[in-house]
This record gives C-alpha cells, sequence and structure tokens, in this order.
C-alpha cells in the first residue's frame, strides 16, 4: 500500500513539475517529458504490471489535461510501461546507463507515434523540421532531468525494498 502511494506521489509530482516550473523553463518551446521519465523508470525498476499501470495513470493525466482524445496519450504510456518492465531483468541498481538509454528510446518512441498520429495523418510531412525542433531537443533536455529524477526514484525505490524485505522476514 505505501508502494502505490509513493508511485502517485511520483506521478503527480512529475505532472505539475511539469505542467508548470518546466512549463516555464522552456527552451524553444520545448518541455522535458517528466511522464515519460516516471513510467520508464517504475517500468525498469518494478515490472511490466506496474510499469503499464503507471503509463496508464500517468497518459491519461495527459489526456485529460493536453489531450484532445482521451486514450491516446494513455495507450501511448501504457506501451511505454510495459516496453520498459521487460527489462526489469536486466536491472542494475548502480549501471544508469541502461535507464537513460531506455527513457531516451522511449522518449523517442512517443515523439515518433504523436508525429505520425497527429501529424503525418493529417499532411504534415515535415519530419526532418519535426526531428530538429521537437524530437531532439525534448530527447536531450528530457535525459539531463532524468539525471537527476532516476536519481531520487531509484533512492525511494531502495529504501521501500529495503522495508519490504524487513517486513517480510518478519513473518517468516
Amino acid at each position: 500500500m505505501k508502494r502505490k502511494i509513493i508511485t502517485c506521489i511520483f506521478i503527480i509530482a512529475a505532472f505539475l513539475l511539469q505542467s508548470t516550473i518546466f512549463g516555464r523553463l522552456t527552451f524553444s518551446g520545448i518541455r522535458p517529458n517528466l511522464l515519460i521519465a516516471v513510467t520508464a523508470s517504475i517500468g525498469f525498476m518494478r515490472g511490466r504490471k506496474e510499469g503499464m499501470g503507471v503509463g496508464f495513470v500517468c497518459g491519461l493525466l495527459v489526456d485529460i489535461f493536453w489531450g484532445g482524445l482521451i486514450g491516446f496519450y494513455a495507450l501511448i504510456y501504457t506501451v511505454i510501461g510495459y516496453m520498459n518492465g521487460s527489462f526489469q531483468r536486466m536491472f542494475y541498481e548502480d549501471d544508469i546507463k541502461l535507464p537513460l538509454a531506455m527513457i531516451g528510446i522511449s522518449d523517442l518512441i512517443y515523439s515518433m507515434v504523436v508525429y505520425v498520429c497527429l501529424f503525418m495523418l493529417k499532411g504534415e510531412f515535415e519530419f526532418i523540421w519535426f526531428l530538429e525542433h521537437v524530437m531532439l531537443p525534448e530527447l536531450v533536455y528530457t535525459i539531463l532531468v532524468t539525471l537527476v529524477l532516476y536519481q531520487i526514484i531509484l533512492h525511494i525505490n531502495r529504501k521501500l525494498e529495503k522495508e519490504e524485505q524487513r517486513s517480510a522476514s518478519r513473518f517468516v
């Protein structure tokens, strides 16, 4: 129960940071996608099921507050959570390269799906412009912010796992 509450706090904090502080700290209109970072991190650390749950909630928040179609972003984020949860067996707390790479790949996949579904299908075929002015800057900004955000999530996850192990050993 405690883990679920803390996960909800992560989601709400990332959403609020993304919509308020980083909404003002944009570079050329680009802000980091903290919800992708949270979805990928939780999925990577806790597995497919939790990754999908966090992804769905994050995507639903994006749908409600910024999207025009309910369920579009929820589906994208859910798939990203599942995809990152698939790499849980490769998760080592000391290695930050793989999580950063997975968050970067997740952000690229997110941007590609958004481009194809929201721009290309409407007849806007300026992929190179979208890549240079939206996708790559968002990717770099997201990874830079994730360097800090991931460490916070990892630290809290370690504490929760230690606490869960202690409480499990009491009942054995």
